[in-house]
């Protein structure tokens, strides 16, 4: 079975009420290929609102959650919350939580574990910055942000990683097709010796950064791409021409 194309859209912290119902307006209204898996993350303020106004066919997700299932932790959501809401993925391990808010790898693998336990898919983020790809660290790099989650999580069936180099993220620099399969080649190869040869076949690896419709069809031309997390686009109505990048 070949993987399922995988779309995800991150607004950050960005939007009102008015603006997301907008958006997804839009994207009910849209002619999106049923062969692509479509989920959006809006402001945390703003999922329930977003999940009752969208159709059906179209998945949320939440920009965070915490590590645990329930307690005194002010300020934060818990994949039961979630899921409980109807709200069936979460980010995890984003860079701009790992370097705003110095978010560990221990502590994402713990978040990402947590959103498995809780019955939600986590989208896992990694990626190297700008001194790290020039210092040819790349994949050691993303190697240790997803080996803290593998010496945790051993069943990734629910986890889709998203290699998002932070030099691109937002900048308007793209990796070239070859800069992405190769890292999202070697994300694949790691799996098949961490965890099988069956998780490395079915896992899907999406790429971010700068992506825009007019670059995601020639990235989603790559053999080890399957699919895009989308920044600051998945705001704009461009964002269902990369939907369909595949289509």
């Amino acid at each position: 079975m070949p993987r399922q194309f995988f779309v995800g859209g991150n607004f950050k912290m960005n939007g009102t009420i008015d603006s997301i119902k907008s958006i997804v307006q839009h994207l009910n209204d849209a002619k999106v290929s049923p062969d692509t898996e479509v989920v959006i993350a809006p402001p945390a303020l703003y999922l329930l609102l977003t999940r009752e106004h969208l159709r059906k066919g179209i998945e949320v997700a939440a920009q965070n959650l915490f590590d645990q299932p329930n307690g005194a932790f002010t300020g934060e959501i818990s994949a039961a919350q979630l899921k409980d809401s109807g709200i069936t993925w979460a980010l995890v391990g984003h860079s701009e939580r790992r370097t705003l808010l110095l978010e560990s790898d221990e502590f994402v693998a713990k978040k990402t574990k947590s959103a498995l336990d809780g019955g939600i898919g986590a989208i896992l983020c990694c990626g190297e910055t700008l001194e790290q790809r020039e210092g040819n660290k790349t994949m050691e790099v993303v190697i240790r942000q997803l080996a803290a989650v593998s010496s945790t999580v051993k069943d990734w069936s629910k986890i889709v990683v998203a290699y998002e180099p932070v030099w691109a993220i937002g900048t308007g620099k793209v990796a070239s097709t070859e800069q992405a399969q190769e890292v999202h080649k070697g994300i694949r190869e790691w799996i098949g010796k961490e965890l099988g040869s069956e998780a490395a076949e079915k896992t899907r690896i999406i790429y971010g950064g700068s992506v825009s419709e007019k670059n995601c069809k020639e990235l989603a031309k790559a053999g080890d791409i399957d699919g895009f997390l989308v920044g600051g686009a998945s705001l704009k109505p461009a964002f269902v021409d990369i939907i369909n990048a595949k289509a």
